[in-house]
């Protein structure tokens, strides 16, 4: 990892754990706001929908499809990450102004499909840094990703403790553990300014498109961050522990 890439991933460490400010006050007032046009039925979709989507993913085996890549620099992964990122903001940005267009139900039914859109990026993305997602402890970590994209910034500060060291770190032999509710409340309430408008007549169409391509930029770029942290951990773990001659590293 080169100095200007450390030093990338130290900014963004301080600048997602900086606490929030006035504006965070305003904008979860503007939330509420919105939160009470929106009818309680599409409140309800959504939430079970959520809740559906969570387990499936840690469940499933329709996210992990690519095999790990091997034998390539920082750099070579990083220009494919950011290849991928791009294709899946312009689906994200199209399916996003369709679904706006659409009214409350269609609108509500983009929650479940952009967060699909979003986690099969963070496979993808594990799988070009070179890791394996269809193992447990990697799942864990995407899901950690996830909440560190979207979710306050006491919850981010609690998740990047967790995230430190992770292969260092003895991990759940199954889910019962996990607290799925949180990780999808954090999601609503991070989210919900933004995708709350994409439900609104008239505006729906435009702010559902470019709401859905940041987001996907968003989780995209903490994505290369968190991985970089598993990159710089594991470049420390080799200098301390060198392998024998004659074995690579993936």
């Amino acid at each position: 990892m080169t100095a200007s890439t450390s030093q990338d991933l130290a900014a963004w460490r301080a600048r997602i754990t900086k606490p929030g400010g006035p504006l965070g006050k305003a904008s979860r007032a503007v939330q509420r706001k919105i939160n009470t046009i929106i009818p309680e039925k599409v409140h309800a979709a959504i939430t079970a929908a959520m809740e559906a989507m969570t387990r499936a993913i840690l469940t499933g085996a329709d996210f992990a499809t690519a095999s790990p890549l091997q034998n390539a620099t920082l750099e070579q992964r990083e220009a494919r990450v950011a290849t991928a990122i791009q294709g899946w903001k312009t689906a994200a940005g199209a399916e996003g102004g369709v679904a706006g267009a659409g009214g409350f139900l269609l609108a509500a039914a983009d929650f479940p499909l952009l967060m699909s859109f979003k986690l099969k990026l963070l496979f993808e993305i594990a799988a070009l840094y070179g890791h394996d997602g269809s193992v447990l402890s990697e799942r864990l970590y995407i899901l950690h990703i996830f909440e560190l994209a979207f979710s306050d910034v006491e919850h981010r500060v609690k998740v990047l403790e967790a995230m430190d060291d992770w292969d260092a770190r003895a991990h759940p032999a199954d889910l019962k553990g996990f607290d799925w509710r949180s990780f999808q409340q954090q999601y609503r309430d991070h989210i919900d300014l933004a995708k709350l408008a994409q439900l609104l007549p008239v505006v729906g169409a435009p702010v559902g498109a470019v709401v859905n391509w940041r987001l996907t930029a968003h989780l995209g770029k903490t994505a290369m961050m968190a991985y970089r942290m598993r990159w710089r951990d594991e470049a420390k773990s080799a200098a301390s522990h060198p392998l024998p001659t004659g074995e690579g590293s993936r």
